[in-house]
């Protein structure tokens, strides 16, 4: 059966990269998606910073089509502000808006935008009216089970939040309390998903970092999609790896040390020319552990990769990492896990 968000066919049981700041741009988006990712979000978007054409916002509104279906995600907790981005993100022409009501971080969740307008439900609900109706592009919500372990109303508020027109929501199995500490609860999403009044795609989000958490999601709790964030960074052949798992019930050879470091370098050439030299730098650190995951004896040069501002001596680098590990079998990796 295909998953519709409003008329855009995703697929039957679509894999979506997760919204990620300073990760989901458009270098890292084109990895995700060669690799087998089905829908794309920007990294999320302020719409107070939109709406003042600040550089650090607007350069996010740049998609491409070989992104394509692509969501475009703005927070706030002005519901002015919030259609007025609406409006501006409309003329990149996205598939999708989608609404971030997930942050956890302190800056953005004590001002009441992301996670922390959980703490006021009937203004939550109120602004994803608003934004549906000023728009004719499909609307999503991301979002999580509640603020705290008393309030996850995730399956009320989910119903709420279809009621006023989101075409799609997909749910992180944490509270905001928890940030990103703890086991992800999907059972919670699962009553999303199984209450009869919902019959929009409910995608659930949190901790799916391979092949048979995806499948265990999709059979124990009949959710319509997954969103993987932290396991796709530095490693977007995830997606591939799970598609593969589920039709086939075995398992995609483990990227070679030659594929990584061609497809690191890939990455870091992209994010250069998209960010600029030290930006583009700074921002391709949090991906090298990843890549490079089970080596051992891998921390010299992980050193290097996280401390050079260098492009030529990084580069260096990943070429001595192939010629020391050319050999090297990610396989074993995979059965210590």
């Amino acid at each position: 059966m295909t998953v519709k968000i409003g008329n855009i066919n995703v697929g039957s049981f679509p894999l979506l990269l997760a919204p990620m700041e300073d990760v989901s741009d458009p270098p890292f988006r084109a990895l995700c998606k060669e690799y087998g990712a089905d829908v794309m979000y920007t990294e999320f978007i302020s719409s107070e910073g939109l709406i003042r054409h600040a550089q650090k916002s607007t350069i996010k509104l740049d998609i491409y089509d070989h992104e394509r279906p692509i969501g475009i995600q703005i927070f706030g907790n002005n519901i002015d502000s919030m259609k007025q981005a609406t409006e501006i993100c409309e003329k990149s022409k996205p598939e999708i808006i989608d609404i971030n009501y997930g942050c956890p971080v302190k800056k953005v969740a004590n001002k009441g935008a992301g996670a922390g307008i959980l703490q006021d439900i009937p203004k939550m609900v109120k602004m994803t009216k608003e934004i549906v109706k000023s728009t004719n592009i499909p609307v999503t919500v991301k979002t999580r089970l509640g603020w705290d372990d008393s309030t996850k109303y995730i399956v009320e508020v989910a119903e709420r939040l279809q009621d006023v027109g989101i075409k799609a929501i997909s749910i992180h199995g944490r509270t905001r309390k928890q940030m990103y500490k703890g086991e992800a609860d999907w059972q919670l999403i699962g009553e999303v998903k199984n209450n009869p009044k919902m019959h929009i795609p409910v995608f659930g989000n949190g901790d799916v970092d391979s092949p048979e958490k995806a499948i265990l999601m999709k059979n124990r709790y009949g959710v319509d999609g997954v969103m993987i964030g932290r396991a796709a960074i530095g490693y977007p052949w995830i997606f591939n790896e799970i598609k593969h798992f589920m039709k086939t019930g075995h398992h995609l050879p483990k990227p070679s040390i030659k594929e990584r470091v061609l497809v690191c370098k890939q990455h870091l050439k992209h994010s250069i020319k998209w960010k600029g030299l030290t930006l583009g730098i700074a921002e391709m650190k949090r991906h090298y552990n990843n890549y490079f995951k089970g080596i051992p004896n891998f921390k010299k040069y992980k050193m290097t990769l996280v401390t050079s501002n260098n492009a030529e001596e990084i580069e260096e680098t990943l070429n001595i990492i192939y010629k020391e590990f050319k050999s090297y079998s990610f396989e074993k990796t995979a059965l210590l896990k």
